[in-house]
């Protein structure tokens, strides 16, 4: 029964490290380094250990034809996403960045089903309807300000969104040939070329003089944490689940985001609309997870009935 729920276990740790990043990165920019140059320092040293793991745990052989497809991950899931996201919420404001977000896991599901023939369960589509209600309330839907001096960067925003739900799309017939650690080092040694190009200016401006114990801190928990670790989680789902599955996860985010705030720097107040607004999100994500098995075994014992 645990084997079942492990994927699960990961995709959820893996949304608790993004939730705690928003509040732990808020430590290192921009008053220690610019957005670009803390995308550097996230990708190039989440490669050195993805090779050094891959290069002691598994030496696995990619066949020829699967480097094509390794190349656009690496260019959707590295270097889109987190490059549209940064330059984008630099040029929106917060809330409209969060709504936008959302959206994730509704063009996983469409690409899903798509690209990878996946049924498109009617409780699926309730636990999607369910978890997008809960974010958008958790986000703050009533203070969303999208107008034109925000378009350009809700674009970019928008474009981070697709380009993540493309990477799980595009990477989950690699899950299914390959270990988690051989993917990531070449999904990491792909998408490394364009952020070089974009953000090694950035990061050359860095002075890393300033940094304090708790900036450097911060970093290897970004490094390790959130980029490593949280990467490695969602890869390993993607092996035993759909990508729609990992993507619904997303919907945790914002409340996992609230929860930190709170913990760490309390930085926000626990209310009952926010209580509420996360149960729809966890009711959501348990149709989306589990709603096959679920209502499959109630169909086949009411027509052995």
């Amino acid at each position: 029964m645990l084997e079942r729920f492990k994927p699960h276990i990961a995709i959820f740790l893996a949304n608790a490290l993004y939730g705690a990043n928003y509040t732990i990165a808020k430590t290192v920019m921009p008053e220690f380094m610019k957005p670009f140059a803390f995308i550097f320092m996230r990708v190039s040293g989440a490669l050195a250990i993805f090779i050094m793991l891959q290069f002691f745990v598994t030496r696995e052989k990619i066949a020829p034809k699967d480097f094509i497809r390794l190349f656009f991950c690496g260019v959707f899931g590295v270097a889109i996403n987190q490059l549209m996201f940064f330059k984008g919420l630099n040029l929106t404001v917060p809330i409209n960045a969060s709504l936008i977000m959302i959206t994730t896991p509704i063009i996983v599901m469409t690409f899903s089903a798509i690209f990878l023939n996946e049924k498109l369960a009617w409780y699926k589509i309730l636990g999607l309807i369910l978890g997008l209600t809960g974010a958008f309330f958790i986000v703050g839907s009533t203070n969303m300000n999208f107008s034109s001096e925000t378009a350009t960067g809700d674009l970019f925003v928008f474009i981070n969104a697709v380009s993540y739900a493309v990477y799980l799309i595009l990477v989950k017939p690699l899950m299914l040939k390959y270990k988690p650690l051989t993917v990531m080092k070449w999904v990491f040694m792909f998408g490394f070329i364009p952020v070089f190009l974009f953000s090694f200016r950035e990061f050359q401006a860095v002075n890393f003089d300033a940094f304090t114990t708790n900036t450097w801190l911060s970093v290897v928990f970004v490094v390790f944490g959130v980029t490593v670790g949280a990467y490695l989680l969602n890869i390993y789902a993607l092996s035993k689940v759909n990508p729609s599955v990992v993507g619904v996860y997303i919907y945790l985010q914002p409340i996992l985001a609230i929860f930190f705030a709170w913990l760490l720097v309390n930085e926000v107040n626990l209310t009952l609309e926010k209580g509420l607004a996360g149960s729809l999100i966890f009711v959501g994500v348990y149709l989306v997870s589990f709603g096959k098995r679920h209502f499959e075994k109630k169909l086949t014992k009411s027509l052995k009935q």
